[in-house]
C-alpha cells in the first residue's frame, strides 16, 4: 500500500508542442516591398540632376508640363516654379534626364522660348500651338575636341534669348563708336555688301564717353578680318554732293531700315586673321574709313577774324585736293591790342596721309625731331606763302572746310615751331567781296540823298513850267513853222520836177562841162606830148598827102 501511494502522489511531465512555421501567405509583402524598394532604387539611380533657375518672371513656365529643350530635343522638365526668398524673381527647379547632365556646367545659358519678333526676324511660333519651353544653350566647344567645364547647378536665366549660339563658327569682335546711332541687337554685318555676320550687343564703355558694340562674323568670313581692316556705320542713305554731282550709297534695304555694319581691309601688309574679341574702332562713313592712315597727328591753330558760320568740327583740312586733317574744336578768343574777338580754329594735320614716301622726306628734312616731323617743312612753306583759308565745300548746305593754299603775293608772317603753332590765314573771296561791298554802302551813305532829292524836286518842278509853257506859247509857233516848212519843201519839190526849168539847165550846164572837160584832156595830152608848144605856141599843121 506504501508503494501504490507514493505512485499515487508524482507529478505527470508535460507534454512539448509542435513549433509553428512561418505561413507562405507573408512572402507576397516580402517579394512586393523588395521589387518596390528595387523599383525607387531603380528610378533613384536613373534620374538626372536638378538645377536652379533664376528667371525675372515665370510667364509662360508650369511646373509638370513646361520642358528643357536643347536642339529642339525634349532632355528635361520643370518641377517646381516659385518665387525667391528677396520676392525679387522667381527660382525654377528643371530636372534633367541622366544622359543630359554634363550640360549643367559654368557658362550654360537658360532663356524662355516665346514668340518674339526682332530685326533678325520671328522666332518661336511654334510655342503658339505647343507653349513656352525653356532653351538651354551649353558652353564649351563640342565634339572630341569638347572641354569638360565645372559642373554647375544654379544658374540666372536670360530675359532675351542669345542672338549666337555659342558653338557657332565663328569670331567676336568689339567695336568703339561714339554713339549707338541707328545700330540694334540683330542688325546685320556687311563685307562687300554680303552679310556674313550680325551685332549680338552693346553696353557703355567703362568710361561713359562712348559705346561698345560687340559683333560676331560667322566662318570663314572671320579670315577676312585682320589688323588692316576698318568698319565703318553702313546705316541709312548716303547723300553726297560735289563736283562729280548727286550721289547716294547704301548697302542694303535693310540696312536702310535696321541699320548695320560694313567693314573692308584696307591695309593689305598683315593679312593674318584678328583674334577673337579683337577690338576696332567704328568710322562714320565709309568714305572717313577709307582714307589713308592718320600717323603721326600735328596738333594747328588757326586765326579767322571773320565768321566761321558753316564750320563745324570734323570739317576736312584741304591740300591741293587731298584731306590732310579735320578741324577739332572752333572756340571764340579775344585780342587785347586790337581790341576785336576772333575765331580761334584748332585742328589736327596728318603728314603720314600725304604718302610714305613723303613723309619720309618730311622727316629727313626735319632732322631727328620725330615729335614735330613737320616744323621745317612748315616754316618753309608759309615763308613762300601759303596760308589758311575758308571756303564753300557745299553750295546747298554752306558748309565751309579749311583749304591750305599758297598765295605769292601773301604779307610776310613770323612762324614758331611749338606744340600747337599757328598757321597764318587769309580772308576768302567772299569775305572780301562782302567787305567791298560795305566800303560802298558806306560811301553811299555819306551821300546827301536828301538835299539830291530836294534838288531833284525843284527840276521836276522847273520841268513842268517848262513843259507847260512849250504847251501854251511854243507849241503853236512850232506848228506855224512847221506849216511853213512844209511850203519850203513844196516849193524845192517843184523845182527839182524832172519838166522845171532847173533840171533842164542843170544837165545842159553838166554838158557843157562834159565837153570843157574832154577838151582840157585833149589840150593836157597834147602838151604832154609837145611841151615846146607853152613857148612857141602850136606848131603848124602838117600839109596834107596827096
Amino acid at each position: 500500500m506504501a508503494e501504490s501511494g507514493s505512485a499515487a502522489g508524482e507529478t505527470p511531465s508535460p507534454v512539448p508542442r509542435k513549433r509553428r512555421r512561418l505561413s507562405w501567405i507573408w512572402l507576397v509583402p516580402i517579394v512586393a516591398a523588395l521589387g518596390g524598394l528595387l523599383l525607387v532604387l531603380q528610378v533613384w539611380l536613373s534620374a538626372g540632376p536638378t538645377a536652379v533657375i533664376h528667371f525675372q518672371t515665370a510667364e509662360g513656365l508650369e511646373a509638370g508640363k513646361t520642358q528643357v529643350r536643347y536642339k529642339e530635343l525634349a532632355i528635361g522638365l520643370v518641377e517646381r516654379v516659385a518665387l525667391n526668398p528677396e520676392r525679387s524673381g522667381v527660382d525654377v527647379t528643371v530636372r534633367l534626364e541622366k544622359d543630359a547632365g554634363g550640360l549643367l556646367q559654368e557658362g550654360t545659358v537658360f532663356w524662355v522660348v516665346r514668340p518674339r519678333l526682332t530685326l533678325s526676324g520671328v522666332s518661336g511660333l511654334s510655342t503658339l500651338l505647343s507653349g513656352s519651353y525653356i532653351g538651354l544653350d551649353p558652353a564649351g566647344r563640342r565634339g572630341k575636341d569638347a572641354v569638360r567645364a565645372k559642373s554647375q547647378a544654379e544658374f540666372t536665366g536670360l530675359e532675351v534669348p542669345p542672338e549666337v549660339a555659342q558653338d557657332r563658327a565663328g569670331k567676336r569682335f568689339t567695336l568703339h563708336a561714339q554713339d549707338l546711332g541707328s545700330l540694334d541687337i540683330g542688325s546685320p554685318v556687311y563685307y562687300r555688301r554680303i552679310a556674313v555676320g550680325q551685332v549680338v550687343g552693346y553696353r557703355l564703355s567703362k568710361d561713359g564717353q562712348g559705346v561698345d558694340v560687340q559683333v560676331f562674323v560667322d566662318a570663314p568670313n572671320d579670315a577676312y578680318v585682320n589688323a588692316g581692316t576698318r568698319f565703318w556705320n553702313a546705316s541709312g542713305v548716303d547723300f553726297s554732293v560735289d563736283a562729280r554731282g548727286l550721289r547716294m550709297r547704301s548697302q542694303s534695304l535693310l540696312s536702310v531700315i535696321v541699320g548695320g555694319v560694313a567693314f573692308d581691309t584696307q591695309d593689305q601688309r598683315n593679312p593674318q586673321a584678328a583674334a577673337a574679341d579683337a577690338s576696332f574702332a567704328i568710322y562714320p562713313s565709309e568714305e572717313a574709313a577709307r582714307a589713308q592712315p592718320n600717323g603721326v597727328p600735328l596738333r594747328i591753330r588757326m586765326r579767322f577774324d571773320q565768321s566761321v558760320r558753316g564750320l563745324v568740327v570734323g570739317a576736312p583740312i584741304d591740300a591741293y585736293g587731298v584731306t590732310i586733317g579735320q578741324v577739332e574744336a572752333i572756340d571764340l578768343d579775344f585780342d587785347r591790342t586790337a581790341q576785336q574777338f576772333f575765331a580761334l580754329v584748332s585742328a589736327t594735320l596728318y603728314p603720314e596721309r600725304m604718302g610714305g614716301e613723303t613723309f619720309n622726306d618730311i622727316k629727313e628734312y626735319a632732322g631727328s625731331d620725330l615729335e614735330h616731323p613737320s616744323g621745317k617743312l612748315l616754316a618753309a612753306l608759309v615763308k613762300r606763302g601759303t596760308r589758311a583759308q575758308l571756303r564753300i565745300g557745299n553750295l546747298l548746305t554752306g558748309q565751309l572746310y579749311v583749304a591750305m593754299v599758297e598765295f605769292p603775293n601773301a604779307k610776310p608772317v613770323e612762324f614758331k615751331m611749338e606744340d600747337e603753332p599757328f598757321i597764318p590765314t587769309v580772308p576768302n573771296n567772299l569775305d572780301q567781296l562782302q567787305q567791298q561791298l560795305s566800303n560802298i554802302l558806306t560811301k553811299l551813305d555819306r551821300v546827301p540823298f536828301d538835299a539830291i532829292g530836294n534838288e531833284l524836286g525843284g527840276a521836276l518842278r522847273a520841268a513842268s513850267s517848262l513843259v507847260r509853257r512849250m504847251d501854251t506859247q511854243l507849241a503853236p509857233e512850232a506848228q506855224a513853222l512847221l506849216r511853213q516848212a512844209n511850203r519850203s519843201l513844196a516849193s524845192v519839190g517843184g523845182l527839182l520836177a524832172p519838166d522845171s526849168v532847173l533840171p533842164q539847165n542843170a544837165d545842159s550846164a553838166l554838158r557843157e562841162l562834159a565837153r570843157a572837160a574832154r577838151s582840157l584832156r585833149e589840150l593836157s595830152d597834147y602838151l604832154q606830148a609837145n611841151p615846146e608848144a607853152l613857148l612857141k605856141g602850136r606848131a603848124p599843121d602838117s600839109p596834107v598827102r596827096r
